[in-house]
Formats: structure tokens, sequence, C-alpha cells
């Protein structure tokens, strides 16, 4: 008989030691707003918010992919822009590089800022990031993921960009057609300084549809961060409906369980205070 009531007064300890626990665990969600802290509180619930994690992960990846890349589209822009620019003003002086009055003095000007034009844009063509990136891949584009199965050349290359320009038939690059320009306006021969000017136009004509093909990555990375964003935001509601505490149901519980506890310890001490006497009569 002894043996049987220590076994119910164990017993009704560890009843009161779950209890207790659970009452911890319910003010612990109260006061985070989360319920889900480990998987026997809801084991699917907790399956499913790891499969999310996972997936919230590989998002946060993708995200910064598209945040890099965004940065390199946008600086190739800018200077696809500046060569444009730059390719426009070229065009000016090699107009009126056609001016028969020029003397020597104007000649050896216009060539001086051509000469400048031509290492400026040899600068942006090769210019490279903080990380020592180039702003234009070389060879071939480089392929970012940005999403499951999908990768995208968020930059041309360099050689897209300046070189194969059709010149009359004759492919060259931006640098070459500078070059033959100054050269030209060093001649003095009007035919060669209309040559030049040809290439100059076809040089600029060739970046305005850099710029557009270069825009066209921008906006597809631009889309993809968009979508990303959506994804990202649906996944955390839906992590949050698993996770989040349901304030009305936990407190209600809570309160249950705290009369129960004080029920049982307020049975639990009359016990105790009883003799051996008492419990076996």
């Amino acid at each position: 008989m002894v043996g049987i009531t220590n076994k119910i007064m164990i017993a009704e300890m560890r009843r009161q030691q779950k209890l207790s626990q659970s009452i911890v665990d319910g003010q612990t969600a109260i006061s985070t707003g989360i319920t889900l802290n480990k998987p026997s509180d809801d084991a699917l619930a907790w399956v499913q918010v790891s499969d999310i994690g996972r997936s919230q992960a590989q998002q946060a990846a993708w995200q910064a992919n598209v945040s890099y890349g965004t940065t390199r589209a946008a600086t190739a822009e800018s200077n696809l822009s500046e060569i444009n620019n730059l390719l426009t003003r070229a065009q000016e002086l090699v107009t009126s590089a056609r001016n028969g009055s020029l003397n020597d003095t104007s000649r050896a000007a216009i060539v001086e800022e051509l000469g400048t034009i031509r290492t400026t844009i040899d600068e942006m063509l090769n210019q490279k990031d903080y990380q020592g990136t180039p702003v234009f891949d070389e060879g071939q584009s480089t392929l970012v993921p940005v999403s499951r199965g999908l990768n995208l050349a968020v930059v041309g290359t360099r050689q897209e960009v300046s070189e194969g320009i059709d010149v009359d038939g004759a492919a060259m690059s931006i640098d070459e057609i500078l070059a033959a320009s100054i050269t030209a306006i060093e001649g003095g021969v009007d035919a060669d300084i209309a040559d030049a000017l040809s290439g100059v136009k076809a040089a600029q004509s060739h970046i305005t549809i850099e710029q557009a093909r270069q825009g066209v990555r921008s906006d597809r990375l631009e889309v993809i961060g968009t979508r990303l964003t959506d994804i990202d935001i649906d996944l955390t509601e839906r992590r949050a409906n698993l996770e989040s505490t349901d304030l009305q149901e936990v407190i209600s519980r809570v309160q249950s369980q705290l009369l129960q506890l004080e029920a049982a310890q307020s049975a639990y001490a009359r016990i105790n205070q009883q003799t051996l006497f008492d419990l076996i009569s």
C-alpha cells in the first residue's frame, strides 16, 4: 500500500512538472509571439517551417545575385551613356574638321580632344569595380543564377560593345575608328575625313543598340527582383502563420493550466499533511 502511494505521489509530481513546463511554454509564446519552438510542438508544422526556411535561404541567395547584377547593369548603362556622349562629341569634332578654313592650331586642338575621347572610352570599356570585376565581361558574358533553372547575363562583353562595328563593309572597333579619325584629320584630306565621319556615326549607332540591349537586361533583372520579393513576402507570411502565437487561444489555455496547477498543488499539499495511517485507513 505504501509502495502504491509513493508511485501515485511520484506520478502526481511528474504531472505537475509537465503542467508547469506547459505553462512556461505558453508564457514564452505570449511574450515572443512564437508558438513553434521545437518539433514536439507540432511535428507537421515544424517540417513545413523547415522547408520554408530552406526556401527563404535560397531566395536570399538569388536576391543577393539580383542585387549585385543590378549594380553591374547600372554601371554598364552609365558607361554606355557616357560613351555615347563622347562619340557624339567626336562626331561634332570630325564634322568641324571638314571646314576647309581650319588652321593648323585648330586642327591640332581637334586631334588633341579626339585623343582624349579615345583614351577615356578605352578606360570606360576596361573599367573594373572595387572587387576587380570588369564593368563589361571579357569574351563571354557571365551568367548569374537568379532563380531555379534561370541564369542571366547582366552585362554585355567588351567585345560586343566595342568591336565588330560595320564601317562600309569592314569590321572595326571604336578604338580603330577614332584612331582613323585622328589620322584623317591630321592628313587634312576631305575624302578621308568624310570616311572617318561615317565610322564615328556607325560607332555611335552601335553604342545606341548596345544601350537598348543593356536596358533589356536591366528590365529583366528588375522583373525578377520584384518576383523574388513577392515570393519572399509570401514565404514570410506562411511561416508566420505556422509559427505565430494565437494570443487568445494561448492565454486562455495558460489561464486554465494555472488553475489546474493551483488545484493540484493544493490537493498535493493536503495529501502530504496526512499521516500514513490516514492514507491506509
